[in-house]
């Protein structure tokens, strides 16, 4: 799917519309109050070509962008929205030069965030396509993006953080074969912790890939080594025997694995 939108388009999304798709006072306030008109206009454009029909209420506010529930039908999805002023555009840029899947990104703040969400779009497929279980993209335009919901009878799943796993060893498996698929379809998360892990009724699902780059990156063994090392700390905390050493180990041993067969 391609960004076809004038980056520069000020478009403010009809009255009716805000009214009508977000019925909920709260969340309108924080549209009108955090988002501005272009934005806005997205959003009724992704609601207008089916992707959801209704925009309920605010699920995560995030360093960069906050995480909205919709609803479509009897389904429910996120949607993912970028600040423009807020976001940390040093940081977005960090991760966006050096990867030669975005190149010729125009150092602007609208034109990073617009790529970043290019980005986490493409990073949520081609971790889908490796078996990686993300959630699932199914739209992008501008600063925003829809995905699958992740969660149980409409509610979000909570981070592993919060939540830790009933059986950590058996997640500690699920996730170095993970990272090695990761490492096998070249890409590296380069932000794993507890934080961005969801615990969907046991089951491990990875979140906030916005920032994973190509393996060809300047920066990407440093970047996957910091996964491992944040990944190792927190398992052993809960139990796993394991560490930096182990845990990276793991990963090559599955990975090996795999390249044999």
């Amino acid at each position: 799917m391609r960004e076809i939108e004038n980056p520069k388009t000020r478009e403010r999304a009809p009255k009716k519309f805000v009214e009508t798709i977000i019925k909920d006072d709260n969340t309108r306030r924080i549209f009108n109050d955090v988002f501005d008109g272009a934005t806005i206009a997205t959003v009724h454009e992704l609601a207008r070509k089916g992707h959801f029909t209704e925009v309920e209420f605010l699920v995560s506010v995030g360093k960069e962008g906050n995480v909205f529930r919709c609803k479509g039908g009897n389904n429910y999805y996120a949607l993912k929205i970028y600040k423009i002023e807020t976001s940390n555009f040093k940081h977005m840029q960090d991760y966006i030069v050096g990867d030669e899947r975005f190149k010729n990104v125009r150092k602007s703040k609208l034109e990073t965030v617009i790529a970043w969400t290019k980005k986490e779009f493409r990073n949520l497929s081609e971790f889908t396509k490796a078996g990686i279980r993300v959630p699932t993209p199914i739209a992008f335009k501008r600063n925003c993006l829809v995905m699958e919901f992740i969660g149980k009878d409409g509610e979000a799943a909570p981070t592993a953080k919060n939540k830790p796993f009933e059986e950590p060893e058996k997640q500690y498996k699920i996730m170095c074969e993970y990272m090695a698929k990761m490492v096998e379809a070249k890409i590296v998360h380069a932000d794993l912790s507890e934080y961005n892990l969801l615990n969907n009724g046991e089951e491990l699902v990875i979140i906030d890939c916005g920032q994973a780059v190509s393996t060809l990156h300047p920066k990407a063994q440093e970047f996957f080594e910091r996964d491992v090392l944040n990944l190792s700390k927190w398992f052993s905390k809960l139990g796993v025997e394991t560490n930096y050493e182990k845990m990276y180990s793991e990963i090559k041993k599955r990975k090996t694995k795999k390249a044999e067969n």
